[in-house]
């Protein structure tokens, strides 16, 4: 079930508040941050341990942050580096829609159609009870999707394009899970900005 056009307006869900503005950046702007991002960034790929099996983690990853506190998800942890001055007017700009204040960012690169992100919530005790999390897509447009952890019937997708903002906030990491899925397609780079706040920082 696709549910948005190209108008920024929010989603009417169960336990859940969802925002997605289809065209936050300009084309111009997100071809700039893509490729500054995509050059700038000095990326590092993880070890992943799902079921006792160790390998690496189908996508690359960098933090950025506020302070040197770590940063822990699905058994990794990630020290920050302070937010370069383009990251820092992408974070301005988001928090003027969001109306919150983040402290840290991680970013995603999807190099192809194999890079993933499987079914998981952002629900990690760092981010407090009901986190505000902030996500910005420059580069390949790619499917986001959703279902409830209780009402089955509960399942959507939106098709998060270059340069759109979807904001995620209520209790939706609480009743939610999300993911990126692999595709046969061939298909471009995308980069994923999540902001996000880690309470006590």
């Amino acid at each position: 079930m696709d549910l948005f056009s190209e108008t920024h307006q929010p989603l009417n869900l169960p336990d859940a508040e969802l925002i997605y503005i289809p065209n936050f950046f300009s084309q111009t702007e997100a071809d700039n941050y893509f490729n500054s991002i995509l050059k700038q960034t000095d990326w590092q790929q993880d070890d992943i341990t799902v079921f006792g099996k160790t390998y690496k983690q189908p996508r690359l990853t960098a933090l950025y942050g506020s302070s040197l506190r770590p940063y822990s998800y699905s058994n990794i942890t990630m020290y920050p580096k302070p937010f370069p001055g383009y990251i820092l007017d992408i974070k301005k700009r988001v928090e003027s829609i969001a109306h919150h204040e983040f402290n840290t960012v991680l970013l995603n690169l999807y190099r192809n159609g194999n890079d993933s992100n499987g079914w998981h919530s952002d629900n990690e005790k760092e981010l407090g009870k009901h986190p505000i999390i902030a996500s910005v897509t420059f580069g390949e447009e790619r499917p986001f999707h959703f279902k409830h952890r209780q009402l089955k019937e509960q399942r959507h997708k939106i098709i998060l394009k270059h340069g759109s903002l979807l904001i995620m906030k209520g209790t939706m990491q609480s009743h939610w899970l999300h993911q990126i899925a692999k595709t046969r397609k061939v298909i471009e780079e995308r980069i994923n900005l999540t902001f996000r706040t880690i309470i006590g920082i």
